[in-house]
C-alpha cells in the first residue's frame, strides 16, 4: 500500500521528536544555573502577553480606557510586555556569551535573535494603538524617521487599522510560531552547556 505523506510527516516527526526529546524526564546538572532560567521566563512572560493582548483586542479601546477592569487588563499587558523584553534581552545575552551555537545550534539561536527583533516591531506597534496623545506623540515623531527610510508609504503610522492588524495579528503569530519552532529546535539539539562543559548528545 503506497504510503500518504501524513504519514511521512509523522514518522518524520517521531524521528526527530521522540518522546524522550519532546518531554525529558530529567536535565543536565548545569541547568541548574540561573543563567537558564531566563528562556522559561520568557515562555512565561509571552503567555501572559498574548492572553492579556487578546483580551485588550476582543474588548476594544473603549473598554481598556473607561472600565476599571479594562485598565487593569491594559496594565497587565503593559507590565507584562516590559518583563518579557527584560528577560528575553537578558536570555539573549547570557546566550550570546555562552556561544549558543555551540553543536549544531545555529538555527536555535537564530529562530531566537529574529524573534527578539519581531518582538521590537510588535512592541512599536503596541505604543502606537494606545489610542491616547502618548501614541500620536510617537506616531509623529515615527512617521519622519520611517519616511526617510522610505517605507512610510506603505506601513502608515497614523493608520490605526493597519497598526492593529499589524499588533494583534501579523506580528505576534510571526513571534509564536518563532518560539515554538525555537522551543522544539532546542528539544532536538538540546540545552547548550556551558563553555567546556559537553552536554549529552554533543558527541564531543
Amino acid at each position: 500500500m503506497t504510503s500518504s505523506w501524513t504519514g511521512a510527516v509523522r514518522r518524520y516527526a517521531l524521528r526527530r521528536l521522540p518522546s524522550e526529546k519532546l518531554i525529558p524526564e530529567t536535565q543536565p546538572v548545569y541547568m541548574a544555573s540561573w543563567i537558564y532560567v531566563f528562556g522559561v521566563l520568557t515562555v512565561s512572560a509571552l503567555v501572559v502577553v498574548l492572553v492579556s493582548g487578546g483580551v485588550l483586542a476582543l474588548m476594544g479601546p473603549g473598554w481598556w480606557h473607561v472600565s476599571g477592569v479594562g485598565r487593569y487588563v491594559n496594565s497587565v499587558h503593559l507590565w507584562s510586555v516590559q518583563l518579557f523584553m527584560a528577560v528575553m534581552v537578558i536570555h539573549l545575552w547570557g546566550k550570546f556569551f555562552m556561544a549558543a551555537w555551540r553543536g549544531r545550534r545555529a538555527l536555535t539561536w537564530m529562530t531566537g535573535a529574529v524573534a527578539f527583533l519581531v518582538s521590537l516591531a510588535t512592541a512599536f506597534t503596541g505604543y502606537l494603538v494606545q489610542q491616547n496623545f502618548d501614541s500620536q506623540w510617537i506616531s509623529g515623531q515615527a512617521k519622519d524617521a520611517l519616511n526617510a527610510t522610505g517605507i512610510g508609504a506603505w506601513f502608515n503610522v497614523f493608520d490605526f487599522g493597519q497598526m492593529l492588524m499589524w499588533h494583534v495579528l501579523l506580528l505576534p503569530l510571526a513571534i509564536g510560531l518563532l518560539s515554538v519552532w525555537h522551543i522544539l529546535l532546542v528539544r532536538v539539539r538540546g540545552i547548550v552547556p556551558p563553555i567546556g562543559a559537553t552536554a549529552p548528545g554533543d558527541g564531543r
